[in-house]
């Protein structure tokens, strides 16, 4: 029965990688990733030679079909995404989703945990986190007004992500739904990692006065008065 081992890999700092999942990775037939060359940097890191190709949000059926027949050979494929966890907010779902109606019982899909921006910013945030949503990103344009009125009427803290070009305007539009306590996770585990606590115009305040570089992870709840 042929294996898929969907590997967790360090969220910035290449250290934050499991014993098992560096095993893994050495062992298995062919890595897929997002992006070669941020791949390569890690493998390099820990002198790892397995082959890699990009299997990413862009890739088409005739690449699914690819890594399906692999798998029908009995080869061993590992998913990686660039960073954290596949699956979470990346199309490592689509292709588990399509692999597992085609192949059904001759694959086993094995996970191998580890790193995850959502659960990394919920450690620090000092909020109640046994219960929480997670959003992944905001829309671009349609339904942004409506993504930002779910987030407000959430009754438990809602965690999001965005890029560092729209982190202001998502923070700006959300402050027009009301008030509430946020923290922001810059660039974490990698060297600028920056923390910003506050509320709402409090962090809006701190992030006009910052470089806004690298990938945020927000964690927002109801302010109390």
């Amino acid at each position: 029965m042929a294996k898929l081992y969907i590997v967790a890999t360090p969220i910035g700092n290449l250290k934050d990688i499991s014993v098992r999942a560096l095993h893994i990775l050495e062992e298995v037939d062919l890595i897929l990733c997002e992006d070669t060359r941020v791949t390569k940097k890690l493998l390099d890191y820990y002198n790892l030679k397995t082959p890699i190709e990009s299997y990413h949000q862009h890739s088409n059926i005739k690449k699914i079909n690819y890594i399906a027949d692999l798998l029908k050979k009995s080869k061993n494929l590992a998913l990686v995404s660039d960073s954290g966890t596949p699956g979470i907010s990346d199309p490592g779902n689509k292709l588990i989703s399509t692999l597992v109606s085609e192949l059904m019982s001759n694959l086993e899909i094995i996970p191998i945990p580890g790193p995850a921006a959502v659960t990394t910013v919920a450690s620090i945030s000092g909020f109640p986190m046994d219960k929480f949503v997670f959003l992944g990103f905001p829309p671009h344009k349609k339904g942004r007004q409506k993504f930002f009125k779910e987030v407000a009427e959430q009754k438990y803290p809602v965690i999001i992500y965005e890029s560092p070009y729209r982190v202001l305007k998502t923070l700006k539009e959300l402050n027009n739904f009301g008030n509430f306590d946020i923290v922001v996770g810059r660039e974490l585990t990698k060297m600028f990692e920056t923390i910003y606590r506050g509320e709402i115009k409090d962090v809006i305040n701190q992030l006009e006065k910052s470089k806004i570089k690298g990938e945020f992870v927000l964690v927002i709840k109801k302010h109390e008065k």
